[in-house]
């Protein structure tokens, strides 16, 4: 009771004095002591007139803040692969397309969430203070007492404040994303969910891994941008080198000129490195494929296929 009397008090001294639009036209058009309720009711309406443009212009800011936190995030959503990779045909078929619509979609409404809820509370919360102020309320115990609680939650949540900006930088950065096979250090899989504070992965033997966003130090992402499938050919020493090498190199060809593969899985011609390494009992010949995205041990897998059946037709044999 004694804070409100305190500001009624303050606004009708203020308007005595004169501050203010609406006592300044109430005290031209009444004279002084005539109505002694004039400075009260003027100060009252001045005051509702200030925190009302106060909270206007905050909506105003907040409003513009939020349209421009959506378009940063779209447009950073958009990924960090090169542009010739964007273009490839690989990428271009409807389910892939979809993924990746999807994905973007998703980094996109968490990231704008997070950053427009941060702002409403920045934005709304200055505007909370300047109107607690323009009533006459002392801010500086209040402001004490909030930075107390603030030093105490953030010694007490330090962990979790660590995980929340590591995943927001993760998403802004598209690290990874739903359906993509990383590597954390601490576990290997395919990412079934991502949010920010946890990211949870389902490795090859199907158990599921909950890990925190703030202790991932490094990411290996072998879904993103292209993928290499390396496929080593062990031959007896004794075997032709010429022979096998254009043998190599014309399955290779074959594989790269077939639509169903250069379209789709492909990203360049296959190379044939010639020996990779040497032996008193056999030589080994690698090729290498770079393919789309987490596709390479299927191509790795058809390459060897028909390698098995090339040196078949040629009657040639591999070494032990």
């Amino acid at each position: 009771m004694d804070t409100v009397g305190d500001s009624v008090t303050a606004m009708t001294n203020t308007c005595k004095s004169g501050k203010g639009l609406t006592c300044s036209i109430l005290n031209a058009s009444f004279p002084d002591g005539v109505y002694p309720w004039v400075p009260l009711v003027a100060g009252i309406v001045d005051a509702l007139l200030t925190l009302c443009l106060i909270l206007a212009v905050a909506l105003v800011v907040r409003s513009v803040a939020h349209r421009l936190i959506t378009r940063v995030t779209l447009r950073a959503s958009e990924g960090v692969l090169p542009e010739r990779f964007k273009t490839m045909s690989f990428g271009s078929n409807e389910a892939s397309t979809a993924i990746l619509t999807e994905r973007r979609r998703q980094r996109a409404e968490t990231m704008g969430s997070v950053l427009r809820s941060l702002s409403s509370v920045v934005i709304l919360g200055t505007a909370a203070l300047m109107i607690l102020s323009n009533l006459g309320i002392e801010l500086a115990p209040l402001l004490t007492s909030v930075g107390i609680i603030g030093v105490a939650v953030g010694f007490g949540a330090q962990e979790l404040v660590k995980d929340f900006i590591a995943g927001m930088f993760m998403l802004l950065e598209d690290q990874y994303g739903v359906g993509d096979v990383i590597d954390t250090g601490v576990a290997t899989g395919t990412v079934e969910a991502v949010t920010l504070r946890i990211t949870r992965i389902r490795d090859a033997d199907g158990k599921v891994w909950y890990v925190r966003n703030g202790t991932i130090s490094r990411v290996g992402n072998e879904s993103q941008g292209w993928s290499r499938a390396v496929v080593d050919v062990t031959v007896p020493y004794e075997a032709d080198i010429t022979t096998v090498r254009e043998l190599l190199k014309g399955v290779s060809t074959a594989m790269w000129e077939e639509p169903e593969y250069r379209d789709a899985l492909l990203v360049e011609e296959p190379q044939v490195f010639g020996l990779e390494q040497i032996s008193d009992k056999s030589v080994i010949f690698r090729v290498s494929v770079k393919t789309a995205p987490a596709q390479q041990a299927e191509v790795a897998r058809e390459l060897r296929i028909r390698i098995k059946r090339a040196f078949d037709e040629k009657s040639l044999a591999f070494a032990g």
